[in-house]
């Protein structure tokens, strides 16, 4: 799995254009991963398999990480303190846990330096394995990115980067 989800690395940053400074959202449920029902098998041991490629590629390109959580904390997110400051996010009090929040939740919560929880964040580019639903996270105007792999392990695969609303009339332009 760690080479596939490498390759899965290699084409989302390739074409998600992301600048320093915005956000990446991860929405993953590792039950899925697994060929498990979202939300009953949750695995630490598959997070701790694709985080830290992640986290590495967010550290070199200067971006900031939001891990989605599921339904059970409210779809919350944790983020670096960083992260919260430099948008004014409101922090949330929750501590993400296996079954309340999520393995990815849990290994994020350790491996950040500063972490916090959020409720609400506007992210610029998204990825999402097994159906977790980041859309609310994404800004508007979320445009999809196609790339050869579709699932990672049995998990459905669907990679986001999102542009800025086209508004005016049919004489205004866009480039």
């Amino acid at each position: 799995m760690g080479n596939l989800w490498n390759e899965i690395l290699d084409a989302f940053f390739l074409n998600a254009n992301l600048r320093p400074r915005q956000i990446l959202v991860l929405g993953c449920s590792t039950s899925e991963v697994i060929g498990q029902r979202i939300g009953q098998g949750s695995s630490l041991e598959v997070a701790e398999v694709l985080l830290p490629p992640l986290l590495r590629r967010v550290h070199e390109q200067g971006i900031f990480l939001a891990v989605q959580g599921c339904e059970h904390i409210n779809r919350a997110l944790v983020v670096e303190e960083a992260c919260a400051e430099h948008y004014e996010l409101e922090v949330v009090t929750v501590r993400p846990a296996l079954h309340a929040g999520g393995a990815m939740t849990v290994k994020a919560w350790e491996k950040f330096s500063s972490p916090v929880m959020v409720e609400r964040i506007q992210g610029h580019a998204g990825i999402d394995i097994g159906d977790t639903f980041i859309g609310m996270h994404l800004r508007p105007v979320a445009i999809p990115i196609r790339i050869h792999v579709k699932e990672l392990g049995e998990a459905h695969l669907t990679l986001a980067r999102t542009r800025p609303r086209l508004i005016g009339g049919p004489r205004a332009m866009y480039e």
